[in-house]
């Protein structure tokens, strides 16, 4: 974890480091590190923001006539450490303090991970207890609803059971530089699809693209930083508040996403991927973040829509066809004309067909709509879809209705090219009219394990599908086409840790023996649940706003026990994950098999 004897001496002309004789006045049951770094007299926030440790409260400064500065001069208050730094000093005698005994304080502030912290996280299920006694176990803490955030906190609970991408905002802890596409990050598949994509294409390999935390933006830090707090053991209290996250959100998407105000979580989910994707330095071209690398898939999309030809109109003649104007054999010729002309006029209607790759980060799923009648005891029955009917959708074969631009009804045809480590369904459970938001309560059924999609995965004409390598041509490979095989499924990083060219080859020969055939297959195990809950009421009839009325939850699964956990805020307890696949499934993240070492 970090010290703060290695802090002290960051900044330029800071004092030399010596003991302080007022350590004894801490008081660590009053830090909170959570909330915003702001001064508490002047309300400026900036970086140089301290923190007393006795009283917990923010001050501006540390030099004279600065709140902190008068503070310890009023109060006697004399410990303080620097909320962005890490380093402690005593004021106002102005120096800098060294002890060992604030590192629990430098790891409350912000946690930093070693990469034998982050291999031992899946697998750790020992209890850590705060400064009150709460136990509470790491990575499945409670996050404060701070009125009507707890579409925020579900889709952070996801997000952060995402093996790769909580390994990249770890590893980003204590302002450390990471690499992607270079094995550094990518410990469960980052860089994957980048890889995948030179190597089919027998391309030349770029050069790692390094990221740098310091120049992310705002939302992108906050993030991070709540990621990393959510996962530490060493916690003075047993929640987390994720209050400069949820401000970092209302400010980047200019009260989009606000307090107070109830939102969908699946739009909430597409905006935020695209917002860190932004913010760590992404671009257009694929693969350019830990984003891409993770979430992003290939569909071909098929739009077939009505053309007219140059002929405008019907090509009908606007006659005079009022009685008397004519005798009935004329009549009956311009009739038999009039439909001459409009026959032609369907002929002149062409179908204009346009194929076309486009890439993304979530899949949405349309519900079928619930029921206009009710059973034989006066309610309304709720229906049951299995996810392999909702995801027709995806066969390749069937074309759906939609609605192009300038109104033009088209049809679609969606055809999966290429399928992420880690896929994002979202089930379209909400429809506005011009009232209000309506719900759709059909449960969408599916499996926690072994999720197969392969059928949906069509392979265009001359491509045929990637079988894994015989144990003996492995055995035959040299160092490079070793560390080539690893590096296109997004295993990079088991070759980074091998030394020998025999340890090498047996973890080449087991990750091709025992993961990648499942990775091939395209198999998924389930990661996160996000459900939304609407709480039981009788006798209102009145018309309500579903959205704003309900609640959301997240499933969350232990790796190291396989215990499956329902989130819900500050409420962590267990469940069964037979209760998973029946429940109200909002958005769903699967995980592919074997894609994790």
């Amino acid at each position: 974890m970090m010290s703060s004897g290695v802090g002290g001496a960051a900044g330029s002309g800071a004092p030399e480091a010596e003991a302080c004789p007022y350590l004894d006045t801490i008081n660590r049951t009053l830090l909170d590190f959570d909330f915003e770094p702001s001064c508490s007299v002047t309300l400026e926030s900036g970086p140089h923001v301290y923190g007393c440790l006795v009283c917990g409260k923010f001050f501006r400064g540390r030099g004279r006539s600065t709140p902190a500065y008068t503070h310890s001069v009023d109060t006697g208050h004399a410990v303080y450490v620097h909320l962005t730094r890490g380093t402690f000093h005593c004021l106002p005698d102005e120096y800098v303090i060294t002890d060992p005994s604030l590192a629990d304080i430098s790891a409350a502030l912000h946690p930093t991970y070693t990469e034998a912290d982050i291999r031992a996280l899946d697998g750790n299920s020992a209890l850590a207890r705060d400064l009150f006694g709460r136990r509470y176990l790491s990575g499945f803490v409670g996050l404060n609803n701070l009125n009507k955030t707890d579409y925020i906190n579900a889709t952070v609970q996801a997000l952060a059971h995402v093996r790769p991408l909580r390994d990249y905002f770890l590893r980003l802890g204590g302002g450390a530089t990471a690499s992607i596409g270079s094995g550094i990050i990518n410990g469960a598949g980052d860089g994957s699809k980048k890889k995948r994509k030179r190597d089919d294409s027998k391309s030349a390999p770029t050069k790692p693209i390094s990221t740098d935390p310091s120049t992310h933006s705002s939302l992108a830090q906050c993030f991070g930083e709540l990621i990393r707090k959510m996962w530490s053991n060493e916690r003075f209290k047993a929640t987390v508040d994720p209050h400069m996250f949820v401000q970092a959100v209302s400010a980047a998407s200019k009260k989009r996403y606000h307090i107070g105000r109830q939102a969908e979580a699946g739009e909430f989910l597409a905006w935020l991927l695209h917002q860190l994707h932004v913010g760590i330095g992404g671009g257009r071209k694929a693969g350019s973040s830990i984003i891409h690398d993770v979430f992003q898939g290939t569909v071909e999309v098929t739009i077939r829509q009505r053309k007219q030809g140059e002929k405008g109109g019907d090509g009908i003649d606007d006659d005079d066809d009022r009685a008397g104007s004519d005798d009935e054999e004329t009549t009956k010729a311009k009739e038999a004309e009039r439909e001459r002309k409009k026959a032609e006029a369907e002929r002149e209607v062409i179908i204009d067909e346009t194929t076309m790759d486009t890439q993304f980060l979530q899949l949405t799923l349309d519900i079928p709509e619930k029921p206009l009648f009710k059973d034989a005891d006066g309610g309304l029955v709720i229906p049951q879809e299995p996810l392999v009917s909702v995801l027709s959708k995806f066969d390749g074969t069937s074309f759906s209705d939609a609605i192009g631009r300038g109104g033009i009804a088209q049809k679609r045809r969606y055809r999966l090219r290429k399928l992420p480590n880690y896929l994002v369904l979202h089930l379209t459970r909400f429809k506005k009219n011009e009232f209000t938001v309506e719900k759709n309560p059909t449960i969408v059924s599916f499996p926690i394990k072994n999720l197969d999609l392969s059928q949906y995965v069509i392979q265009r004409k001359g491509e045929g599908k990637e079988t894994p390598p015989m144990e003996q041509e492995v055995r035959a490979m040299g160092v490079k086409d070793l560390k080539k095989l690893l590096a296109k499924h997004g295993q990079g990083d088991i070759a980074q840790s091998m030394v020998e060219k025999s340890e090498l080859v047996e973890a080449c020969v087991d990750f091709v023996t025992k993961s990648l055939p499942d990775m091939l297959a395209d198999k998924y195990d389930l990661v996160a649940n996000i459900t939304h809950h609407i709480p039981a009421e009788v006798g209102r009839e009145e018309q309500r706003d579903l959205l704003q009325e309900g609640s959301y939850h997240c499933h969350v699964q232990h790796k190291g026990t396989g215990q499956w956990y329902d989130i819900q805020d500050l409420h962590v307890e267990e469940t069964m994950p037979q209760l998973i696949g029946v429940s109200e499934s909002y958005v769903l993240i699967f995980e592919r098999k074997g894609g994790l070492a």
